[in-house]
C-alpha cells in the first residue's frame, strides 16, 4: 500500500513517514498542498494523509479539488483545530475520516487501517494468501507449505501488489509508481530483474503459483493448473 503524507511541519512528516514505513507501507512525502494535489492526482496512492493547514494550497481545497476531479482516494484530514464546524466541513468536502494533533500512533494506524478497509482493500494484518503461497509482509518471508523463504523489501513489496490484484495484469510502470514513486527514474529493467528474483524463489519452494508475463502490457500473477 502506497500513502502520501501531505504536511508542512518537516519534523512531523518525517515522524509519520517513519512510523508508516515500519508497518511496510511504501511513502511519499510533501509539503505543501500544490504539491500534494498533483502527487495525488497520479493515481499511485491508496491512501492521503492531508494536513489542512498548509502553504500554497489548503488541504480542504486540494480535498474538494481531488474530489471535483473524480478521484476517489481515501482522505484523512490532519490537523491542530479540533471543532466540530471543521470536522463537518472536512467531511463534507468528501474527506474519508480526521483525526485532531496531537494523535497516538496507534490511533493513526487503526483509523488507516478502516479507511483503507472502506475502500474495500484485503488489510491483512501481517500478510496475505494467494494460491499455495503465504506472504507474510512483516516478517518479509513467503511460505509454500511449510516451507520458507525470506525476501528483501522490494521483492516483498512486488510480490504482495501482484497477489491483491487478483490475477490482473500490473504493468510495469504501475510497478514502478508504486514500488518506488511516479516521479522515480527506476528503469523497466529493475523491475525485470525483481521479476526474475521472485520466480526464482517460486521455483525453489515448488509453488503452484506463477508470474506469467503479458507481452507488451506487463505481469500477472496465477495459479498453475
Amino acid at each position: 500500500m502506497r500513502i502520501l503524507i501531505a504536511e508542512d511541519e518537516t519534523h512531523l512528516a518525517e515522524a509519520l513517514s517513519q512510523i508508516l514505513k515500519k508497518q511496510h507501507y511504501s511513502v511519499d512525502v510533501v509539503h505543501d498542498g500544490r504539491s500534494a494535489y498533483d502527487y495525488a492526482l497520479s493515481g499511485i496512492y491508496d491512501l492521503l494523509l492531508l494536513d489542512i493547514m498548509m502553504p500554497e494550497m489548503d488541504g480542504m481545497t486540494v480535498l474538494r479539488k481531488l474530489r471535483g476531479e473524480g478521484m476517489p482516494t481515501p482522505v484523512i484530514l490532519l490537523t491542530a483545530k479540533g471543532e466540530i464546524t471543521d470536522k463537518v466541513t472536512g467531511l463534507d468536502h468528501g474527506a474519508d475520516d480526521y483525526i485532531a494533533k496531537p494523535f497516538s500512533t496507534e490511533e493513526l494506524l487503526a483509523r488507516i487501517r478502516a479507511a483503507l478497509r472502506r475502500k474495500g482493500e484485503v488489510i491483512p494484518e501481517d500478510g496475505i494468501s494467494f494460491g499455495d503461497i503465504e506472504l507474510s509482509t512483516a516478517q518479509l518471508k513467503v511460505t509454500v507449505k511449510g516451507k520458507e523463504l525470506k525476501l528483501n523489501l522490494k521483492e516483498c513489496e512486488l510480490l504482495e501488489l501482484l497477489a491483491t490484484r487478483k490475477q490482473a495484469v500490473t504493468s510495469k510502470e504501475q510497478i514502478i509508481e508504486k514500488l518506488w514513486g511516479f516521479d522515480s527514474e527506476v528503469e523497466y529493467n529493475n523491475v525485470e530483474v525483481y521479476i526474475s528474483f521472485l520466480r526464482k524463489k517460486l521455483t525453489f519452494l515448488h509453488s503452484e503459483v506463477k508470474i506469467n508475463t503479458i507481452r507488451g502490457v506487463g505481469y500477472v500473477l496465477e495459479v498453475a493448473k
